[in-house]
């Protein structure tokens, strides 16, 4: 799995230099619907001063919109390893077209065994 771990890290960042903000609702918008809907705490700050998007009984999450799907990856299982908490991504979908982002974040979870939770939010 090591070797495997630079081409992941490969793949995350060039499709991280391709994302772009999303119009409509901003992301504080969705984590305080679905975070405190699930009793979770919005915007949990953690020691080093960086704020987690959603910390539930059992899960650190980071939501971001479905282009963003490479940036929550990383940044999931970053907060799970600070919190000692199970890394979870909620993927804010906006549109039917959103649905191959939701694709790809499965298929690389699956394909390199990541334990992460994913939610998805929209249609």
């Amino acid at each position: 799995m090591t070797t495997a771990l630079p081409r992941l890290f490969a793949i995350l960042s060039s499709h991280l230099l391709l994302s772009t903000a999303s119009a409509g609702e901003p992301e504080l918008w969705y984590q305080k619907v679905w975070c405190e809907g699930k009793g979770g705490e919005v915007e949990a700050r953690l020691e080093d001063g960086r704020r987690v998007d959603c910390i539930t009984n059992s899960h650190a999450i980071e939501m971001d919109f479905a282009n963003k799907w490479p940036e929550a990856i990383g940044q999931s299982l970053d907060y799970a390893m600070l919190t000692k908490k199970q890394a979870g991504i909620v993927l804010i979908l906006k549109k039917s077209a959103d649905q191959e982002y939701w694709d790809r974040l499965q298929l690389v979870i699956k394909h390199y065994q990541l334990p992460v939770t994913t939610w998805k939010l929209g249609p």
